[in-house]
């Protein structure tokens, strides 16, 4: 695996150093590669901090910068000693020519020596990061609002691998005992991380579609909207419109990416509701100029996307308190364009996938405060909950949902609130 270790170096660096998403790469690595490369990248990810930290006290000095390749390939080795079962002899001497051949003899002669100190001291060195903080310096400042307990908790959880949750279109008790699968109070079906979803029960006949738990919720605070006409804004890749259509709504799809619409269009085919409506479009520009209004809008607005960490964990490391300023603004713009496509007395739920206060809470109480025409309608534990009872208070005071990554055996981090226009 030589030359996939290198590979996945040179991808690890081109996500921390240009700021793109893993999934965005996954092109560049040969399939039969990929179980391995996707693995190795995400649990590197998850642990990197501690890794970067224990590696700097194996240092005398800093690896040069126009040989950092040899860092992101020690970084890489490092974790498959201490988190894969990858044995060590094939790792470091993989590892070894790997560094030789991307830059030079010295650090490759370096690598053996760290690595080597990695694999005899394995144990006491995963203890010791398992009790350290996960949690880049950037990234704890978009936990402003949160207590010190709360953060811990979020800490915690940075290196837990998230299991599958499904959605599925009727008759979810039928579908868990199926699938062997943990029916949530929601509704939607867990399974462990390692389910091979096209081999899954259901999957050609477009029973299910895999959803996080956290992101179902939006629809299920929406309530009945069986022949009502519904607006589901930045709609791809369509999990929430296919929850629409499984409860009988009148659905347009909108949704800027032409890409992700015809991912959504798939996904509605594989599905089974085809006959949903999708319009590539800004969404500012769709409520500007659609001459219909809608029963009810969902807004799944664009974010920075902090609450996805547990399945990107490139997130912890790319995104920032402008990213947050930056959506805040966007997301306040599309508000303020929402009431004249929405009926009076229509609903509107809003939701982000963010663990910033920003993007939900403080968002939402600027939004009520300057914006009349609407009030809050707090959301009852019954219609996030029809199957059970959640085990963390994912409803806040205010009457808004809030979902942390350590709730429930692990979901989604998300904010939601439920509104009616009154004017």
């Amino acid at each position: 695996m030589a030359n996939i270790r290198i590979k996945c170096a040179q991808i690890v660096q081109t996500v921390l150093e240009d700021k793109v998403f893993f999934g965005d790469l996954k092109t560049q690595i040969a399939a039969k590669d990929l179980p391995f490369a996707n693995m190795l990248i995400l649990t590197a990810l998850r642990h990197w901090v501690g890794l970067n930290r224990l590696l700097n006290s194996f240092l005398n000095k800093k690896i040069p910068n126009k040989h950092r390749t040899a860092r992101y390939l020690i970084l890489l080795a490092m974790t498959e000693l201490l988190f894969m079962q990858t044995a060590p002899y094939a790792v470091i001497n993989e590892t070894v020519k790997n560094v030789r051949q991307t830059t030079d003899l010295f650090l490759s002669r370096l690598s053996n020596a760290v690595l080597r100190q990695v694999a005899a001291q394995a144990e006491e060195l995963r203890q010791k990061l398992a009790g350290e903080s996960h949690l880049p310096e950037d990234f704890t400042a978009i936990l402003s609002g949160y207590d010190a307990a709360t953060i811990k908790q979020i800490d915690d959880c940075i290196t837990n691998i998230p299991a599958l949750d499904l959605s599925v279109k009727e008759n979810p008790r039928i579908w868990a005992q199926k699938l062997s699968a943990e029916l949530l109070p929601s509704g939607s079906l867990r399974l462990s991380a390692n389910a091979n979803v096209p081999l899954l029960k259901g999957y050609h006949e477009g029973a299910w579609w895999v959803q996080d738990a956290a992101a179902a919720l939006p629809v299920l605070a929406l309530g009945n909207v069986a022949g009502k006409k519904v607006a589901d804004l930045c709609a791809a890749p369509g999990g929430k419109t296919a929850q629409l259509a499984a409860k009988g709504a009148d659905i347009a799809a909108i949704d800027i990416s032409a890409d992700r619409l015809k991912t959504l269009q798939q996904n509605m085919q594989r599905i089974g509701f085809e006959k949903v409506q999708t319009f590539c479009a800004d969404a500012i520009d769709f409520l500007q100029k659609t001459p219909e209004q809608f029963d009810a809008l969902l807004l799944d607005a664009p974010c920075s996307a902090t609450g996805t960490f547990r399945r990107h964990p490139e997130v912890l490391h790319l995104k920032t308190i402008a990213d947050v300023q930056a959506q805040a603004m966007l997301q306040r713009q599309i508000l303020d364009h929402c009431a004249s496509a929405l009926k009076i007395g229509g609903i509107l739920v809003y939701s982000v996938c963010s663990l910033a206060q920003a993007e939900g809470e403080q968002q939402i109480k600027t939004f009520l405060e300057q914006n009349k025409n609407f009030r809050l309608i707090p959301i009852s534990a019954a219609e996030i909950s029809p199957f059970g009872t959640w085990n963390a208070p994912l409803i806040t005071s205010e009457g808004f949902v809030r979902t942390l990554p350590f709730y429930h055996g692990g979901m989604d981090s998300f904010f939601i609130c439920k509104m009616q226009r009154i004017i």
